[in-house]
């Protein structure tokens, strides 16, 4: 990079977005780590000069408007969406309503807010990439994942769209799918709190991923010459063939 260009993560706060933001600030990237978790982002900044942390909840839409106003005219040339999250477990026919509009705002008009405000930035830098971060639950329906599912399969279509509307400018659009990932928190928010059953979802898998593994296949796709896209990355620890096949050791 022949100047510091600026890399814009969403959901900075924890797990895979605090990962990424640390591996891009290692890579020479200034890092707008931006989060509702100030305390949080204070201390992720203290781990590195090269992160800035920026106050933004993606379903505010004058959060994200100040977020852009603070980057225009600056070498923005990256955008990860990884701001999101599961809420429920619940059959649709159990499942409430609340939560399915939270989920949809948070994961899908939240990456729409982000795009919709710092294209323009990179489009005014000259080049740009955007990251949605999806799920394997974008590719694959499974029970009692609802909402998530229909959240994230909007997120891939937004990818997909995004590519064939901005075909022809340097702008590149990749989607990234994790699959079966032990993050602190992922887990712990989807099951209420309820850490136990937030425990069996990795039980017996000797190996899931980490939040690290993630950030670098972002860190991946990103530096690579401008002129190769990975449209969609869908990654899973060797131990899960598909969303419903997992191999667990048995204690």
């Amino acid at each position: 990079m022949s100047q510091k260009e600026i890399a814009v993560v969403s959901g900075a706060s924890s797990g895979i977005g605090a990962a990424t933001a640390r591996l891009l600030a290692k890579n020479g990237y200034h890092v707008i780590a931006a989060a509702r978790r100030v305390d949080r982002l204070k201390a992720l900044a203290g781990e590195d000069s090269n992160i800035e942390i920026f106050e933004l909840d993606v379903t505010n839409q004058g959060q994200v408007d100040s977020l852009a106003a603070h980057l225009k005219g600056k070498p923005v040339s990256i955008l990860i969406n990884n701001a999101g999250g599961a809420f429920d477990s619940a059959e649709i026919m159990n499942s409430e309503p609340d939560l399915w509009r939270k989920t949809y705002e948070v994961n899908v008009i939240g990456t729409v807010r982000m795009v919709k405000a710092i294209t323009p930035i990179m489009q005014a830098f000259g080049r740009g990439h955007i990251v949605v971060m999806s799920s394997t639950a974008a590719h694959r329906t499974y029970e009692t994942g609802g909402n998530y599912v229909a959240a994230k399969q909007a997120e891939r279509t937004i990818a997909e769209t995004l590519r064939l509307e901005l075909n022809g400018q340097e702008i590149r659009i990749t989607e990234i799918a994790p699959g079966m990932v032990k993050t602190d928190e992922f887990a712990k928010v989807r099951f209420g709190g309820d850490l136990e059953k937030a425990a069996k979802v990795y039980e017996g898998v000797a190996k899931p991923l980490t939040d690290a593994d993630i950030a670098e296949t972002i860190r991946w796709s990103v530096m690579l010459p401008h002129h190769i896209n990975i449209d969609s990355m869908i990654i899973r620890p060797v131990a899960q063939a598909a969303n419903h096949k997992v191999h667990r050791v048995k204690p």
